[in-house]
């Protein structure tokens, strides 16, 4: 307790944890993805994003694009309503 993680280590308790949880095939990377993809629906900015996960903000542009938010309705819905707000203001 009290010293930086080696990686190693991490691996090992990552791999320990999962298996005790029953989960196989997860990485911590996929975590670190889910996180772009929930702050993403939350409304944060891709540098915001990109300072909460430490991915480039190329890299968090290129996990929404190529795997979760052309998928996402709820997003695609409120993109719509900004739009509408912003047309109906303009009038």
């Amino acid at each position: 307790m009290g010293r930086p993680w080696t990686s190693d280590g991490f691996r090992r308790s990552w791999a320990s944890a999962c298996h005790r949880a029953g989960i196989s095939g997860l990485t911590f990377h996929d975590l670190r993805g889910s996180a772009v993809v929930r702050l993403a629906l939350a409304e944060a900015t891709v540098p915001q994003i990109a300072t909460f996960t430490g991915h480039s903000l190329k890299e968090v542009e290129a996990i929404l694009d190529a795997h979760y938010l052309g998928r996402d309705v709820k997003l695609a819905e409120a993109a719509v309503m900004k739009l509408e707000a912003r047309t109906k203001t303009a009038k």
